[in-house]
């Protein structure tokens, strides 16, 4: 229907759930959560009481919601409950400090913040500073615990109607905002509208993943990701297919039981976790039962090689390495089952035109590395109250990812860096993920990041970071066998020229390398 001044009346929240109980799935599970299966009946009343519950509160179009919750079903109620009456969900990391929470809520100007308990106790005495902060509601296991001036998640819900009417949204309405992992700089509220997830549904998770309702997905990245989103929840919501939801930090034990447990097709993963699941089974000697996958996914950060050799060998599945970005919502380039070139990020996902640029905006052949931009209507709206980094990022139908790459002659794209972490060896530019992708191969490399330092004649050279595996010792014996295998493995120039073993490198929440902390680590050696 199409209404003067509304456009045509589109909600996101019809298609991932109401669909699915006009054509007859309602009995079938859609969340398997601890013990429980939750159907997309059970799913639509919760989701359509939260919504009322929020009405009730008097949240209206436009007003938005900050989520502080778990992987867990109060997460997806209250996404789509939002949704559904045309307020905007923001969901943000359960990992963070209590100022950045204070942060999150004064920079959306949320009106409501639903948060569990246990992340609610850490951030309550901070409660005063919440300028635009109108109701707390709490989501409480226990009903022992003392309230204290907040709302109750489960008391207002169970007394609010299970029939909700959609609110007359459209398409390019907003509908949720997703923070950036703030790798450099504050984090960014990245605007998405209405039909965004419907667009990278029918494009990656549709095209490459080809999922269908038999499957089951697993995402250890979590949901408050714009990764995990798609992974966990709108990709297998939108097939009805059955998404499995752990609360808990993605450790590899817990990973390895879920999987034996609840038996996904999909598993979502980035490349940390599945080096630390690798190194995991070859450190204990234990074997794990993954013949219920049929396909696996990583993103967030290049995959080495290295990790998808083993992957393959230990477990006989193959991981689809890609990349994506919040603001364009999930992946655009990725390998493809039967077409994987180990190492790359394979090519485009149809739905998006990408191209690679040099600093005067023109395209350049093959084999030059240059900046990545992209075009796709998953692509966000823009980001919240920050007009000149819109004016940088946004341009035109074109999104400037802030990677540099290049393509082969076969169309594969090679992840080469980010722009600020490309190193120019000789007035040649050397990308620090193929010196680190050498030393993984190393039995002895658990984690490298390679940057920058000038020498003695001030010269560029590169350094390595190096983390070494359980039981390996530094050594100035090691560190002169890492640069010989690099010697023998790559171009005489591009070798790292000293190593520094590190306990740990800094990472971004969603796995990636923070190589300018290691810049600002030199500084003060």
């Amino acid at each position: 229907m199409e209404l003067r001044g509304l456009g045509m009346l589109y909600n996101a929240a019809n298609l991932f759930i109401d669909d699915h109980i006009r054509n007859g799935l309602g009995e079938k599970t859609a969340i398997y959560y601890r013990d429980q299966q939750i159907c997309y009946r059970e799913l639509q009343e919760r989701t359509n009481q939260t919504g009322n519950m929020l009405r009730t509160l008097g949240y209206k179009l436009e007003d938005r919601i900050i989520m502080v919750c778990h992987d867990s079903p109060e997460f997806i109620y209250t996404f789509f409950g939002a949704i559904k009456i045309g307020a905007v969900p923001i969901p943000v990391n359960t990992m963070m400090q209590p100022a950045d929470y204070e942060y999150f809520l004064n920079n959306s100007r949320a009106k409501g913040l639903i948060i569990h308990a246990d992340l609610w106790e850490a951030l309550q005495h901070l409660k005063e500073r919440f300028v635009f902060l109108e109701h707390v509601i709490v989501i409480y296991e226990s009903a022992d615990i003392k309230r204290g001036g907040t709302l109750d998640f489960y008391r207002l819900l169970d007394r609010a109607s299970k029939e909700l009417d959609v609110a007359p949204t459209n398409k390019d309405d907003a509908a949720f905002w997703l923070f950036s992992s703030g790798s450099t700089g504050e984090p960014k509220g990245v605007i998405h509208l209405q039909h965004d997830m419907e667009y990278a549904l029918n494009t990656y998770a549709k095209q490459v993943l080809k999922i269908t309702e038999d499957d089951r997905c697993l995402s250890a990245s979590k949901l408050y990701f714009a990764y995990g989103l798609g992974g966990g929840l709108y990709f297998p919501l939108g097939v009805g297919a059955s998404t499995i939801l752990v609360k808990e930090r993605p450790l590899p034990e817990m990973i390895f039981e879920a999987i034996e447990t609840y038996k996904p097709t999909i598993f979502f993963g980035v490349p940390t976790l599945y080096g630390a699941m690798i190194d995991y089974v070859q450190k204990t000697g234990k074997q794990f039962d993954l013949r219920s996958l049929r396909v696996c996914v990583s993103a967030g950060e290049a995959l080495p090689p290295a990790f998808y050799q083993k992957w393959k060998e230990l477990f006989n599945v193959d991981i689809l390495d890609g990349i994506g970005s919040t603001e364009a919502l999930h992946i655009f380039i990725s390998n493809r089952l039967g077409d994987i070139k180990e190492g790359s990020s394979g090519k485009v996902v149809p739905g998006y035109d990408v191209k690679i640029i040099d600093s005067q905006g023109m395209e350049l052949p093959p084999n030059e590395i240059g900046d990545l931009v992209i075009h796709g209507d998953s692509i966000a709206h823009g980001y919240w109250n920050l007009h000149e980094q819109n004016k940088k990022k946004f341009v035109g139908d074109w999104l400037y990812i802030g990677d540099k790459y290049y393509r082969d002659e076969d169309g594969y794209y090679w992840y080469c860096g980010r722009s600020d972490d490309m190193l120019k060896v000789g007035g040649i530019w050397v990308s620090p993920i193929e010196i680190e992708n050498c030393l993984l191969q190393h039995d002895d490399v658990l984690e490298a990041a390679v940057v920058s330092i000038e020498n003695d004649r001030n010269l560029t050279i590169p350094k390595a970071f190096v983390v070494l595996k359980d039981g390996i010792e530094p050594s100035k014996e090691k560190e002169e066998e890492l640069k010989q295998f690099a010697k023998q493995h790559l171009a005489h120039y591009k070798h790292p020229r000293v190593i520094e073993f590190i306990d740990q490198l800094p990472k971004t929440a969603t796995g990636k390398i923070q190589r300018f902390k290691l810049r600002e680590l030199l500084k003060h050696q």
